[in-house]
């Protein structure tokens, strides 16, 4: 069975000097048919998403802006832009897109993962992700959904507003298992990242043994993430700044490490992750 990675973000500068390398392998790793969404942030990577997935038959190019980047000065015809890059792939889903509270009350003023980044009050936030999930819910389009320290304003807006037929797609999923039930009645799928393998992310795991087994998938995030030294499977040298950078390939240690807190057998969840990425994201290959 292939193992796909449901999010992550391939086109990202910090593995610009990887890529070829990642590539070759990415076959042996996942096996031949196993794709990976690769989430463009802001119209400036959409076209280095899309031609990575002109590239690479295992790239599923998604296109969205980040609520990090939603502070950013964007071009009046975003909208427009992002419709014009979802009808360029019939594999083309909306992503990443969300809301984030955490960088408004919880980063540090000199957070370098915020580094040049203007924080995009609530309210604005949700002005640029409203009018994306719209998109996705008109096309009945995949759509992935970042959201952290936010459910209480996201959750009001998924109820009040149309979201696409198939769901919807809550990555690296942080919120508390109380939730799940609603989620799951509106349509949320939930990745499994293997940084929730921490030993000292019990909440997360508690939250992943317990969802349903038919909204599963897996992610790494790459090159954000990076799982626990001793689930690595595979290593690349830390970036310019000394910041560590997360291997694709170590999406072997999303589906090992969830098969594991789940006690199912590693061939068992992959199987069951197939069916879940081609009913969300499509056929596979």
């Amino acid at each position: 069975m292939p193992l796909h990675d449901a999010h992550n973000h391939f086109q990202d500068a910090a593995l610009a000097h990887h890529l070829d390398r990642i590539a070759s392998a990415w076959p042996t790793i996942a096996g031949e048919r196993g794709d990976m969404v690769v989430n463009g942030t802001y119209p400036d990577d959409w076209a280095d998403v899309a031609a990575l997935a002109v590239k690479h038959s295992f790239v599923r190019p998604a296109y969205g802006i980040h609520p990090w980047d939603a502070g950013d000065p964007r071009p009046a015809n975003w909208l427009a832009h992002l419709t014009a890059f979802l009808d360029a792939d019939p594999r083309a889903s909306v992503g990443e897109i969300g809301l984030d509270r955490w960088m408004l009350d919880s980063a540090r003023p000199d957070d370098p993962r915020l580094a040049g980044v203007r924080r995009a009050p609530m309210a604005e936030q949700v002005s640029i992700f409203l009018p994306q999930l719209a998109l996705a819910a008109t096309r009945d389009l995949p759509v992935t959904i970042h959201c952290v320290q936010a459910f209480g304003e996201l959750l009001p807006l998924l109820r009040a507003h149309p979201r696409p037929p198939r769901g919807f797609l809550l990555h690296a999923y942080g919120g508390p298992v109380e939730l799940v039930p609603e989620l799951v009645a509106l349509g949320a799928w939930f990745s499994f990242n293997p940084a929730f393998l921490d030993p000292r992310k019990t909440r997360q795991q508690d939250v992943f043994r317990a969802l349903p087994a038919t909204r599963l998938l897996c992610e790494t995030d790459a090159p954000a993430m990076i799982p626990p030294q001793t689930w690595r499977t595979h290593k690349l040298p830390p970036a310019a700044d000394g910041a560590p950078v997360n291997h694709p390939g170590n999406i072997e240690a999303a589906y090992t490490g969830l098969a594991t807190l789940r006690g199912v057998e590693f061939a068992t969840l992959t199987a069951q992750i197939a069916d879940n990425f081609s009913r969300f994201f499509g056929q596979a290959r």
